[in-house]
């Protein structure tokens, strides 16, 4: 049996590959639109760990863009394939047990990924010569050798300004002198129930249509604010525990006290197999096993009593003048999200926002909820790490909106899985970058093998 897309429409999964993966944020997005994620690209070795530890199924290549073939691309992507068809016919009725498992015949439904940003970025340096800025043609290559029906490249909307143009000018005709008619919107974050003001260019490629893929719609419906995203949270400063590690186990009358204020935002993100009054998310991605009782990515940071003061005069929405931090306020949303600078370039930290009723940072968990990352989500253990993971990636929910506008205009109704989908190591997410190193050299798909 081959998988085809002359196949039943109402049956179909259609398949992507992500580039510049990270931890993971655009691939949960567009799983929860209905894709299935054969491959991800992802040069740093810590995040490629993350990215396996919450997509088991899908084959990760820890490799520079600029060495990786769409031969590499495509034989990873047929394993990934096999791997999500065999978790799929695992559990299917024994009555079934004689089914064959279908084969992949190569074709991409789409391709999707971040390029990095920093050499577009406002709060960078903006210089048109950074290296990086190379990459979005390496996206490009990568593109025209898979052969997609679809692109979705996501950047900083610095990459439009009079500055960059050109070279943003040039990708979108090389685009369409390879077959593509190319949109190219700035969305916001926040008007897709995201409760973070996070502005991003997004160009949507496609090769089947000529008109528009993918029309943005506000709703003030929408607006979720950080009260909705944080409230429900735990105080991790009443667990001595968080200090040297990420993780703590609730009691019952810990998560009883946390669902009273969980918000319905908060109670999606929440949402457990093992707990029937959280509701059903409204997406088709796979349902994670998880321990709903398990309180992650919340190592705490400590301060000096002198910076607790500070932190507590500055008024909601203001920076505070020594640290920079700005303060969150309750009832608004939040502020862009940073990520940092990698270990090549200092191991800066960006100023992490500062908790809008207690006197400390947030966590990495309370940054992943203004993320819309779903508490099962995990990151690596370390803050430095975990924040820059979050602050690098797409927020799910805005990769969901455009993913399943993309899905009408294929015109294919994705199933819902049913069966749930283990994590994978915890070991992953422990890791040194040393560690890391050595971990994905001894895999298939990575550099220097």
């Amino acid at each position: 049996m081959t998988y085809s897309f002359s196949e039943s429409l109402n049956s179909r999964r259609p398949v992507a590959v992500d580039l510049f993966a990270g931890a993971g944020g655009f691939s949960l997005g567009m799983e929860q639109a209905g894709f299935d994620v054969l491959v991800a690209v992802e040069y740093d070795w810590v995040h490629a760990c993350t990215y396996s530890f919450n997509f088991p199924l899908t084959k990760v290549i820890c490799d520079d863009i600029s060495h990786v073939t769409a031969e590499t691309i495509k034989k990873a992507a047929s394993e990934g394939f096999k791997k999500h068809q065999r978790h799929e016919h695992k559990y299917q009725n024994k009555h079934e047990h004689n089914k064959i498992i279908p084969t992949w015949n190569g074709n991409i439904d789409i391709v999707f990924g971040g390029p990095p940003c920093q050499g577009f970025s406002v709060m960078g340096k903006r210089e048109i010569t950074d290296t990086r800025n190379n990459l979005i043609f390496e996206f490009y290559r990568l593109i025209t050798e898979l052969n997609p029906r679809y692109f979705v490249m996501e950047n900083v909307p610095g990459i439009a300004n009079k500055n960059n143009f050109p070279l943003l000018s040039t990708l979108i005709s090389k685009f369409e002198a390879a077959g593509y008619s190319v949109e190219k919107h700035i969305l916001n974050a926040v008007d897709f129930g995201v409760p973070q003001k996070r502005k991003r260019l997004f160009l949507i490629g496609s090769k089947t249509t000529s008109k528009n893929i993918f029309h943005p719609t506000e709703s003030e419906k929408l607006k979720v604010t950080v009260k909705d995203a944080i409230a429900d949270l735990p105080n991790i400063d009443n667990f001595p525990q968080l200090q040297q590690t990420d993780e703590i186990q609730l009691s019952r009358h810990h998560i009883k006290k946390q669902e009273s204020k969980c918000s319905l935002y908060a109670k999606i993100l929440r949402s457990s197999p093992f707990n029937k009054t959280f509701p059903t998310p409204p997406n088709l991605s796979y349902p994670r096993l998880w321990n709903p009782f398990l309180l992650t990515c919340s190592m705490q940071t400590q301060h000096r009593e002198t910076s607790k003061t500070r932190f507590l005069k500055t008024i909601p929405g203001e920076l505070e003048k020594i640290s920079r931090f700005r303060r969150l306020q309750l009832d608004g949303f939040s502020h862009t999200l940073r990520a940092g600078t990698d270990k090549n370039r200092g191991r800066h930290t960006s100023p992490r926002p500062i908790h809008p009723t207690l006197p400390r940072v947030i966590s990495v968990r309370e940054a992943a909820r203004l993320h819309s990352f779903p508490d099962w989500f995990r990151f690596h253990q370390t803050k430095w790490h975990g924040f820059r993971q979050v602050g690098n990636s797409v927020p799910p929910l805005l990769a969901r909106a455009i993913g399943e506008q993309i899905i009408t205009s294929m015109q294919v109704k994705p199933y819902k899985y049913e069966n749930f989908l283990s994590l994978g190591d915890v070991k992953l997410l422990r890791f040194s970058p040393s560690q890391a190193e050595n971990y994905w050299k001894k895999q298939h798909y990575c550099r220097q093998c």
